[in-house]
């Protein structure tokens, strides 16, 4: 039995007709959606989404988005940004999660703090993404 994720964002779609597992990243804590378990629709956080095909992973950096299982075989995912950690350069992920972790630091309240938090949680997902890949 399979699963027929679909991920959308602005700016991708990921598509893959025949997957055994799904693991978003959720407000609660990490799921795992298999074939014919349809968790309730799930409200996702920031954070790594891996998707099983056999037994290779692929895996993205999700911001954020929600998730519906639909006819327990279909898993639909609008999210507001995904990268594919496959597509992202490790030394380039380490860079911008250093400086996003400085820039918090230096935050002083406000909406800087809640900016720089945010922008922190996004490297955060993406530096997971790809040491996931390893």
């Amino acid at each position: 039995m399979t699963l027929n994720p679909r991920i959308m964002t602005p700016n991708l779609v990921v598509r893959d007709p025949e997957v055994q597992e799904v693991i978003p990243a959720t407000i609660s804590g990490q799921i795992g959606i298999l074939p014919d378990h349809a968790p309730p629709p799930t409200a996702l956080d920031i954070g790594v989404l891996k998707i099983r095909v056999e037994r290779q992973w692929s895996v993205l950096a999700l911001m954020g988005g929600f998730a519906v299982v639909d006819e327990n075989r279909g898993v639909t995912v609008p999210a507001d940004e995904a990268d594919e950690a496959a597509d992202t350069e490790p030394q380039q992920a380490k860079e911008d999660h250093t400086a996003a972790r400085d820039e918090l630091a230096r935050a002083r309240g406000g909406k800087q703090t809640i900016g720089a938090a945010s922008a922190f949680r996004r490297a955060k997902a993406r530096l997971d993404a790809v040491a996931a890949t390893r």
